[in-house]
């Protein structure tokens, strides 16, 4: 099997072009070779291939073998791994509201729909940066889903080992749980992360973020991956960040995330409720896996 390692602000994925090869057992293999002592190392396999209603479709396997909806790094990944490798025809410019406008476009079909990415390409036709409109956050608790009542769940208290902890949760076409604290690096995630994830409110467990703000347009945030663990990036995850930071009337809409990896450039925009995430993709490797 051929593969390539690429990463979105250190969340790392192995990657696989299904337009040429098959996968027959996808959720066993993403625990095999996401193993970084036995395998080749990474958050999980994603999987590229021919979409019947948009240019290209991702598919998400988490590194204990379970599918996800979405991934906003590894969406972005997807992106320059098409463009460079020329699996879709690539269209025109894609204008952000309120941002710049970025020269190629392309539709990825996910477990959240088809969502469309613009794409910044550099004098030598290599993709740099790719924004995606990650769509309109979701913030019904049965549809995010959570087991509570009302219309939505901001800052609703609940207990976690023992201690009572207020939660925001939003759902980015994949669920998640926002907490916002004074330091971040005085959460014991190895802990705390999991108790949530696993937590008898989330049906569909879910994905566990700490923010601390900085100021009006910055925060920093430690991530608990839902069947990954503790990972470097979440994009789906700062976007969740960027609107609980909105409703909880910590943050402006426009405004940028410090994440482990690196940052993100968030836009949770007023005219079509969308949330559009810009940052980078990096290729690190490719390789043929034997095993």
């Amino acid at each position: 099997m051929r593969f390539t390692k690429m990463h979105g602000l250190g969340n790392d994925y192995i990657y696989v072009n299904c337009f040429e090869q098959k996968i027959p057992e996808p959720a066993e293999l993403a625990k095999i070779v996401s193993d970084r002592h036995f395998g080749i190392g990474g958050d999980g396999l994603i999987l590229i291939g021919p979409s019947k209603t948009a240019d290209v479709r991702m598919r998400i396997f988490n590194a204990d073998g379970s599918e996800a909806e979405m991934c906003g790094n590894g969406i972005r990944c997807v992106a320059k791994y098409v463009y460079e490798h020329e699996l879709a025809t690539i269209a025109g410019s894609y204008p952000v509201p309120g941002q710049k406008s970025f020269p190629a476009s392309l539709s990825i079909e996910t477990g959240n729909g088809i969502l469309t990415v613009g794409l910044m390409v550099d004098d030598n036709d290599i993709v740099s940066e790719v924004c995606v409109n990650m769509g309109q956050p979701i913030l019904i608790p049965e549809k995010i889903p959570v087991n509570l009542p009302g219309e939505t769940v901001i800052e609703q208290s609940i207990q976690v080992l023992g201690h009572e902890m207020a939660i925001t949760c939003v759902s980015m076409g994949n669920p998640h749980a926002v907490l916002f604290c004074d330091n971040v690096d005085s959460i014991e995630l190895e802990k705390t992360g999991p108790a949530i994830e696993n937590h008898s409110l989330f049906p569909n467990r879910i994905n566990v973020h700490f923010v601390q703000i900085d100021n009006a347009s910055e925060f920093i945030m430690r991530t608990w991956e839902r069947g990954s663990g503790i990972t470097l990036a979440c994009g789906t995850g700062a976007c969740a960040c960027c609107v609980a930071s909105v409703l909880t009337g910590r943050q402006e809409r426009l405004c940028t995330g410090h994440l482990p990896g690196g940052d993100l450039a968030l836009n949770w925009c007023r005219e079509d409720n969308c949330v559009y995430m810009t940052g980078p993709a990096v290729e690190v490797f490719e390789g043929i896996w034997t095993l």
